[in-house]
């Protein structure tokens, strides 16, 4: 995807400012223009490195360290760009596949390769070199059918990709990168990985320079995102572990008791378990250097190292104490949980490990279907107001009674006017014309999951497997 792509470098203002360091030697005696020198000196270090940079020289020993000097050098601090999106499509690129209002699909555009489907046959070839967005028409039946071929997003990913389990659409997907502050060059943790739809997501938030460390327990959706991810461009902003950060199997051994048989057989008992559910995994889907899960749960990148944090697991209460340890300072942790008694323990266990300001919402998607509709003008004399005579004249005939006069009847037919106007017995139909209507669709998406937010406290935490140890 685009946003996988490193940003490039371009001359800016700075750049072409030809601001460095002057050299004093070859100026010659002449006082005035050695003591214009320095000051230039002087003034580019403050510009380049804040304006106590000399003060704090003079007030220590002078010294400036040569490689420092070096930095300033207008030319070393080009501005940067991401780079602009592609407009073709190029070989073993990721396409989304318009088929219907309600089908997508995607391919890899391999050379020589055919996608089919209801509409017919159509060649990978035809969609090389082709600009995103073209429509696409089959081989067979006469050139009738037809696809769009689309430029992959996250929100387009969701709704295509294989389903290994449930995902996050996009409403919530949205609000979770919002609530969380993501931002580029963060470094955020995931778990679990599932079918990857929130970490591309997370991916384009961070890029370009960000790193998103994501955690699965099942080996077999580890291997399938790492190839998802580099195939996609974004191998460089993401690492797979396989490791289950809640610690399920070591909390296990604990319970049945670590030295007893029946924990060792427990224990073993899991491990076969999770062998067998990765014995049909093809060994190009997994990683030469495959990280070992020891059981104890966490994130193993150290205390304090990730400025964000996103659950979505059963159990996400077993993970919020080596969340408490890995996040920084006032960094934010969210939960995704289906059921309110998951968000209520998962509530607690934050409470528990230094979280505050704790925020609990459920978003509900309510889309609108809009198209033209062709409808009749309104009559243009339509009754509106009517004027002071005639309303003094209905008064009249209300304190009558049923008894009018000739006149009276005449005046009333042939005299009220309306606005000003003589009123039409026959209302004038105006021209036919299209108007852009709305309304909403019959069925609005259901519950899918409790969005619990939560903001880290300023003390360290400690490490729970610390005690483990």
């Amino acid at each position: 995807m685009d946003f996988g792509r490193d940003m490039t470098k371009t001359p800016g203002i700075v750049a072409k400012s030809n601001i460095r360091l002057v050299d004093e030697t070859h100026l010659g005696d002449d006082p005035l223009d050695r003591e214009l020198c320095l000051k230039a000196n002087e003034a580019a270090k403050d510009l380049f490195f804040g304006n106590d940079y000399t003060t704090s020289k003079q007030a220590t020993d002078n010294s400036e360290d040569e490689e420092t000097l070096k930095l300033i050098d207008c030319s070393l601090y080009n501005e940067q760009h991401l780079p602009p999106a592609r407009r073709l499509i190029q070989p073993n690129d990721l396409v989304v596949v318009f088929e219907s209002f309600n089908d997508l699909n995607f391919v890899y555009a391999t050379p020589n390769d055919i996608f089919s489907n209801r509409n017919g046959h159509f060649h990978h070839n035809d969609f090389i070199g082709k600009p995103y967005g073209c429509k696409i028409r089959s081989k067979d039946n006469e050139g009738l059918g037809f696809l769009y071929l689309l430029r992959p997003t996250p929100e387009l990913w969701a709704r295509s990709l294989p389903h290994r389990t449930q995902i996050v659409h996009e409403l919530d997907a949205s609000m979770i990168t919002h609530y969380l502050e993501i931002s580029p060059n963060m470094t955020v943790c995931e778990s679990g990985t599932g079918s990857g739809a929130m970490s591309h997501v997370i991916l384009r938030s961070i890029a370009p320079k960000g790193k998103l460390h994501t955690y699965e327990f099942n080996k077999m959706r580890v291997g399938k995102a790492r190839k998802e991810f580099e195939g996609h461009g974004l191998g460089h902003l993401v690492q797979v572990h396989h490791r289950d950060v809640c610690g399920k199997k070591n909390l296990l051994a604990a319970k049945n008791g670590a030295n007893s048989e029946e924990g060792i057989e427990q224990s073993a008992e899991d491990d076969a378990l999770t062998d067998s559910a990765t014995t049909d995994v093809d060994n190009d889907d997994m990683n030469e250097e495959e990280e070992v899960d020891d059981g104890k749960g966490g994130f193993q990148l150290g205390q304090a190292a990730a400025h964000a944090i996103f659950l979505d697991l059963p159990e996400p209460w077993l993970a919020v104490p080596h969340a408490a340890y890995t996040i920084k300072p006032n960094g934010r942790i969210c939960s995704y949980s289906p059921c309110m008694e998951q968000t209520q323990k998962t509530v607690a266990a934050m409470k528990q490990n230094g979280f505050h300001s704790m925020r609990t919402v459920e978003a509900r998607l309510k889309e609108y279907y809009v198209d033209e509709y062709e409808m009749e003008t309104p009559p243009s004399d339509l009754l509106d107001i009517p004027t002071e005579e005639a309303v003094s004249l209905e008064k009249e005939r209300q304190v009558g009674g049923t008894q009018k006069t000739k006149e009276s009847e005449d005046k009333t037919d042939n005299d009220i006017k309306v606005n000003g106007k003589k009123r039409s017995n026959d209302s004038v139909k105006g021209p036919s014309r299209k108007i852009l209507c709305a309304r909403p669709f019959a069925h609005m998406r259901g519950h899918t999951a409790f969005l619990t937010f939560a903001t880290a406290g300023n003390k360290l935490r400690p490490d729970p497997n610390a005690s483990l140890t």
